[in-house]
């Protein structure tokens, strides 16, 4: 039997906080994930740095992502039928549901990746690895 890599457990709870973040403790598990990133900025393991990393930043452009699109959709169309219609909160629910659920997707692939003791990047907003 291989030994784990170094970092393996770190990786998988920054990971698993990231699920935690999108799923069950919005906020918290954020909170959490930045103290875990904190304690271990200067790890010297690839796979700590590079899950880290990820998590951490996609939990911010993704964030971003889904506050800032969506307040957009209802601040451009705030003037228009398409807000009294009932289109717009369509949309809206339609583009939050897609995205919350297109990084939660992604974070479980993460999350297996790191169990497997691989790096992973997270497709378009994921960070560069570090070698």
């Amino acid at each position: 039997m291989a030994a784990a890599p170094r970092g393996l457990a770190v990786a998988v709870t920054a990971e698993a906080l990231y699920l935690a973040n999108l799923t069950v403790l919005p906020g918290l598990a954020f909170v959490a994930l930045a103290v875990l990133g904190w304690y271990w900025r200067r790890a010297d393991a690839p796979l700590v740095r590079n899950h880290l990393r990820q998590t951490l930043w996609v939990s911010g452009v993704g964030g971003a992502l889904i506050a800032l699109v969506a307040s957009s959709l209802l601040f451009v169309h705030a003037e228009h039928d398409f807000v009294r219609g009932g289109s717009l909160w369509v949309v809206v629910v339609l583009y939050f549901t897609v995205v919350h659920s297109t990084l939660v997707l992604f974070g479980i692939l993460g999350l297996a990746r790191a169990m497997a003791g691989q790096s992973f990047r997270f497709p378009l907003i994921g960070p560069r690895l570090l070698p």
